[in-house]
């Protein structure tokens, strides 16, 4: 089969996605894309075709960081390159995987050679290999942090810095930086969201004959790729061309003082952090310029690179939807007047402003999105303010406060018992920071205690397979017995292989924290209940700055769901809380028993990262469901069930009124966890709980340490 590329300009809509892309190549010094998606809207297609309409750069030939011949780095470690012509080869894209080491991405030295014979024996990495071309990510927002921080490092300074046991080696790394994401698996750390210049959101398109077109060509490029794309190397060229000419004018693009403070105002109007908006903005406006063949920056300029540079940028915390308000920028940009048409000094043919084949297929013409030459932002779930509508009327359906738990008399509509709407949350707050005992060997994190490849020093043990953190004190002394069995007569010290010793370090990992949520109708009380909401909330906002997985178990009535599947998405927990119905009958035990089943499969697939349950419950048991017998026995035995698994648990009490029963708190002992108030949830009210959390569970089982790692 032909490793032909599927066409960039066979790309079916998604005329945002192209654009942004065409931009950046335009204009490298924009900063990059984010993509972000639902799964199969040919993210990883487009991005990948790219590649193939970037202009041939210009090499120093034997250069293993691709030095330019004009400009050479002089502090390249191939280096001093000698002024001569260069070599012409394509741009290159380079991915990086998601399971990629820290030695891939920045490159490895050759620690043996550097210790015995002081040579700086270097493999370039993934940086390098990406110099002066596209670096692509696949799922960034999966990228483990230790590589989100290379990646901070070099996008930042343009340059790659490997400092290891006194081996020093920078070479340049400027690249265009390409990641893609599925929104439902997690979201992006700020520091790394911010370094892209652009975001776009793409998703499957609703008409039917513009799926037909996708489908249609798809097939035909799986039959034979290599004629789909000689079928469209004329647009592919004409792209390119494209492309070139934007290049070559954009040197004379006018930013004027007008545009200047267009571009100042839609960002002080949308309060989004620190000036890098405003400069990506400006970059981009002068590339819109330049693809249109203009040498002036227009207001429509200006919206269109608002649509793409700022909907990730105004996001105040996880659960705001990304996107923009279009009618408080264009309420901003018609305080401006309009743009006054003038001739250009300087014509030329412009490029064509769609990369897609003009006439060639239904698929071609979209719905307008808005946005100038087909470039409108694409459906973005309307924004913030398109958050589904809540009940009108919270008063409806009964609210008693404590009232004891008992089925609904029965109703024509023969809806479930005493079922209540859902209630918004309350705003949510800083909570303090919940731990699982012991140290762990999971996925790094923020949470709790664990060996991990990055943190403090430790110790140091052989290497169970590559070396990637020498232990320098530990590998002289396993080497210096054997000097003088090793003939050694100069100042060097003979090392072997067997004699490197890789450091043990500490750091944090993240845990799979499952919120177990009573839905029941003793939580029915419309303010009790949106006071437990946001109680979730906030430790759901919390799971994802400590880099958790999440999942949401609720039991109502006379059983249990899983609400949410484990997942990296936090959003996607935010969701299904706010949408949670309340109202029935306790079932205690049947939640914590859908619990224990899901954290038993849980550790079957990832038996490395260690789980914290966190029970949200005033703590009656009601209904024993299918398991018979009295509620309250069944519940704690289902509870003495999770301790003995060595789950480490925390138990919130939602009880509330003058008379408590303290049934949280004997469920709490029963699982060997602590119990918290709501109240006492909040980050200045909870001194001292991570330490009751350890030593609780600590006390409960000393096999726990054990058993959760």
């Amino acid at each position: 089969m032909s490793s032909a590329l599927f066409p960039f300009s066979a790309v079916v809509g998604q005329d945002d996605l192209r654009l942004a892309l065409l931009l950046n190549a335009v204009s490298p010094a924009v900063g990059g894309v984010l993509v972000r998606g639902e799964k199969g809207t040919a993210k990883s297609t487009a991005v990948r075709a790219l590649s193939a309409v970037l202009p041939e750069v210009d090499v120093v030939p034997g250069c293993r960081f691709s030095c330019a011949p004009a400009v050479p780095d002089p502090a390249c470690p191939d280096g001093p390159h000698e002024p001569g012509p260069g070599t012409a080869r394509p741009a290159r894209m380079v991915e990086l995987p998601v399971g990629a080491s820290e030695d891939r991405l920045v490159g490895a030295l050759d620690i043996e050679r550097a210790l015995a014979d002081g040579v700086k024996a270097f493999e370039p990495g993934l940086l390098a290999a990406a110099h002066r071309g596209i670096l692509y990510v696949d799922e960034v927002n999966l990228l483990h942090d230790h590589l989100v921080d290379s990646l901070l490092d070099a996008a930042a300074m343009g340059s790659c810095h490997i400092e290891r046991e006194g081996v020093s080696v920078r070479h340049a790394a400027r690249f265009l930086l390409v990641g893609t994401m599925n929104p439902e698996e997690g979201e992006l750390r700020p520091q790394l969201l911010d370094r892209f210049g652009l975001t776009v959101e793409v998703a499957a398109s609703r008409e039917p004959e513009q799926r037909v077109e996708v489908v249609r060509r798809r097939l035909a490029y799986e039959d034979d790729p290599a004629s789909f794309a000689a079928r469209w190397a004329g647009d592919e060229a004409a792209v390119r061309a494209g492309v070139a000419a934007a290049r070559a004018l954009l040197p004379k693009v006018r930013l004027g003082d007008d545009a200047l403070l267009m571009i100042a105002a839609v960002c002080a109007g949308f309060e989004v952090d620190g000036m890098r908006a405003d400069i990506v903005m400006a970059r981009t406006a002068a590339a819109l310029a330049a693809w249109a063949g203009r040498t002036a920056v227009l207001k429509e300029d200006v919206r269109q690179a608002a649509l793409l540079a700022l909907p990730h940028r105004r996001r105040r915390n996880p659960f705001d939807a990304p996107g923009l308000d279009e009618a408080l920028l264009d309420r901003i940009l018609d305080g401006f007047p309009d743009d006054e048409p003038e001739p250009d000094p300087d014509p030329e043919p412009d490029p064509q402003p769609d990369p897609g084949p003009g006439d060639d297929g239904p698929g071609d013409d979209g719905p307008d999105d808005g946005g100038p030459d087909g470039g409108g932002v694409p459906p973005q779930g309307g924004g913030p303010e398109a958050a589904p509508e809540q009940p009108a009327d919270p008063s409806q359906g009964p609210e008693a406060p404590g009232a004891p738990d008992a089925p609904a008399s029965p109703s024509p509509a023969s809806a479930p018992a005493a079922e209540q709407a859902p209630v918004r949350a309350a705003e949510p707050f800083r909570t303090r920071m919940f731990s699982v005992p012991g140290l762990g060997e999971g996925a790094a994190g923020r949470r709790s205690r664990a060996r991990t490849a990055h943190g403090r020093t430790t110790g140091a043990q052989r290497p169970a397979g590559r070396l990637t953190k020498l232990h320098l004190a530990a590998t002289l002394q396993a080497a210096a017995p054997h000097q003088k069995a090793r003939g050694r007569s100069g100042r060097g010290l003979v090392v072997r292989k067997d004699d490197l010793r890789q450091a043990t370090r500490e750091g944090r990992e993240g845990n799979l924290v499952l919120f177990v949520v009573d839905a029941s109708g003793s939580m029915a009380a419309r303010q009790r209940m949106g006071a437990v909401k946001g109680a979730v909330l906030s430790l759901l906002l919390d799971a994802y700055q400590r880099r958790d997985k999440i999942g949401l178990v609720t039991f109502r009535g006379t059983a249990a769901e899983l609400a949410l599947p484990p997942t990296s998405s936090v959003d996607a927990a935010a969701v299904r809380l706010e949408q949670l119905p309340t109202g029935g009958r306790t079932p205690l035990a049947a939640g914590l028993l859908k619990a224990r089943e899901v954290l038993r499969v849980e550790r079957l697939r990832d038996p490395s990262r260690r789980p914290l349950l966190v029970v949200v419950t005033d703590g009656r048991a009601t209904s024993a469901g299918a398991h018979g017998g009295d509620a309250r026995d069944v519940a704690a035995r289902s509870a003495r069930l999770l301790a003995a698994d060595g789950v480490a648990s925390v138990v919130v009490d939602c009880e509330a009124g003058p008379v408590r029963l303290g049934l949280a708190g004997a469920l709490a002992a029963d699982l060997g966890g602590p119990a918290v108030t709501l109240d006492g949830l909040r980050a200045d009210a909870l001194a001292g709980l991570v330490k009751d959390v350890r030593t609780s569970v600590a006390t409960a089982s000393p096999h726990t340490h054990r058993r959760a790692a």
